[in-house]
């Protein structure tokens, strides 16, 4: 194999690539990546056999063939390689050649590209368009809920995707938790949305996060699924995912509460407050205490081992004084992820969930529970 192509044309995807191909897996190749060559470019694809990436990239191919090359290495190489133009060339026995048209040249150990394992042909899917900013929105509304790295169940692994329809509206819907806290989003899409199967699917927060670096901001993406893998489609991009299998718990009861009552606030303040609450946790002291009372909420913070912190905002407050735990990450993270300028927190005791919101844009709410004072 032989190809003369332009920096700028691949040096992006393999920036994006990196968590796939960094991911441990029981086979060693799944560290490289796969270059191969079609009329007019390569193909360039990446796997950690639970996600896999295939992209077109044009490029002049003086010699067709295959190359599986270090993804880590390959990205750096390219990435400060002082030409716009380089050449990639397999030489014999696997080993890569990179080089310009003077005075660079890089030579690196290859793989055999056969034993490279093959992306999941997907097949007789419907595909429908969704905004690429819409996407990637409830991508990130939803994957930053994790659970521990020795997580096995697939409802804490991986988000929920269902189709609902509200009011005459059909909409898309992302519900992620990890346990002790939950996140939904909801989206109103144009073509609607027919699932396999009388339940939605669980897809993998890993894969979903891989999915959001390859989202812009602006134009359209096809997002399809069969009974097993879930696809997005961005122009000359694919990206396909194992499904996870398991059911999701029932959550709705949770996000459908009536008699509780509202604290408004305004986001960036109360996020920053919240910042400076959390400079004296630690692994073992993680919470805060929020104190209602008329008119204020006092926010404190105490380590044994390091301090206490405390806090005190006017709030349009006039029910009992209340105080009640969080573990303070939770919160920094939900309201981090908030469009509005002003959120609102729904509650009822200190025993119960608070319910979190923005004060305008209703299609995102987040659950978190309490922690023991």
């Amino acid at each position: 194999m032989k190809i003369k192509i332009k920096k700028d044309d691949i040096v992006d995807v393999l920036s994006k690539i990196q968590s796939i191909a960094s991911r441990k897996t029981n086979i060693s190749i799944t560290t490289a990546v796969l270059i191969k060559t079609v009329p007019a470019g390569i193909i360039i694809v990446s796997t950690d056999l639970e996600t896999g990436f295939e992209g077109f990239y044009p490029a002049v191919v003086e010699k067709e063939g295959s190359v599986a090359i270090n993804a880590r290495k390959l990205f750096e190489i390219v990435r400060d390689f002082p030409n716009e133009e380089l050449y990639i060339k397999e030489i014999e026995n696997y080993w890569i050649e990179i080089i310009n048209q003077s005075n660079v040249e890089y030579r690196m150990v290859g793989m055999n590209p056969v034993d490279f394992p093959n992306i999941p042909s997907v097949e007789n899917i419907t595909y429908f368009n969704i905004k690429s900013s819409a996407l990637k929105n409830m991508i990130e509304k939803t994957v930053f809920i994790t659970g521990s790295s020795e997580e096995k169940r697939a409802h804490i692994n991986g988000v929920y995707l269902e189709s609902i329809e509200n009011k005459g509206v059909k909409k898309i819907r992302m519900v992620s938790t990890d346990g002790s806290r939950l996140s939904k989003v909801d989206y109103a899409c144009d073509d609607g949305l027919t699932l396999p199967g009388e339940t939605g699917i669980i897809i993998s927060k890993k894969g979903l996060s891989d999915v959001g670096k390859f989202l812009d901001h602006e134009g359209d993406i096809k997002i399809g699924y069969d009974k097993s893998h879930f696809v997005i489609k961005k122009d000359n991009e694919t990206i396909i995912m194992r499904l996870l299998e398991g059911n999701f718990p029932e959550y709705k009861d949770i996000i459908n509460r009536k008699e509780v009552f509202s604290v408004k606030l305004d986001r960036q303040k109360f996020l920053m407050m919240l910042k400076r609450m959390s400079i004296f946790t630690s692994e073992s002291y993680k919470g805060v205490i929020f104190g209602f009372n008329k008119g204020r909420l006092l926010v404190s913070s105490t380590n044994p081992e390091l301090g206490e912190s405390k806090e005190e905002i006017n709030i349009d407050y006039n029910s009992e004084p209340m105080e009640i735990a969080f573990n303070v990450r939770y919160f920094i993270e939900t309201i981090t992820v908030i469009d509005d300028d002003g959120i609102n927190l729904l509650l009822i005791n200190n025993e119960s969930p608070c319910l979190i919101e923005g004060e305008k844009n209703k299609n995102f709410l987040s659950v978190i529970m309490p922690m023991r004072i």
